[in-house]
């Protein structure tokens, strides 16, 4: 685990009280090449609200929802590798040239093995519309490969998100 030096681990609650949007979890594991999740993984997410507005000073669009920190941190359980964020789906927001980008969640991994953290997107299957015209996912020249960003919907408020670091249906990296 990670807990002990603050009351709650940083980065563990996103929703701090009630807040706009649609509250959904998302799981998965990362996996490695030979097909086995991982136990010792860390990941942090960090995302726009439902509005695609980011909870930072740097934030010019208007005032992000002050309930909602965008970002989180979560350990994979010990023994399954499963991990579990409680966040809002996130709205679209504009990318550097002002073309919208889908609803996304970047993810940061690190784990034993892994010197340097690995970020990729999760996109969500929901969005598609979006997602084909998102100027992130349209630079990856491999469209087979794109899927391996969309997070799958397992109901009305969770999300599957498996992150696989090698072989067959590698995610894809940043």
């Amino acid at each position: 685990g990670i807990s002990g030096v603050y009351p709650q681990d940083l980065g563990a609650t996103m929703i701090t009280d009630p807040v706009a949007g649609h509250q959904i979890t998302l799981s998965g594991q990362v996996i490695d090449g030979m097909g086995a999740p991982l136990r010792d993984v860390l990941l942090e997410i960090w995302q726009a609200d439902a509005a695609g507005l980011f909870n930072t000073p740097q934030e010019t669009r208007g005032q992000a929802e002050p309930n909602f920190t965008g970002w989180g941190r979560c350990a994979s359980d010990q023994a399954t590798g499963e991990f579990a964020f409680q966040t809002v789906k996130p709205g679209p927001g504009p990318w550097r040239d002002g073309r919208p980008q889908a609803p996304h969640i970047t993810v940061w991994i690190v784990a034993r093995g892994i010197n340097l953290g690995l970020q990729t997107r999760c996109y969500f299957e929901d969005e598609d519309k979006a997602n084909n015209q998102d100027p992130v996912l349209q630079r990856i020249e491999h469209q087979f490969r794109r899927q391996t960003l969309i997070a799958k919907k397992t109901s009305d408020a969770t999300y599957r998100f498996d992150i696989r670091l090698q072989g067959e249906e590698e995610t894809v990296f940043f």
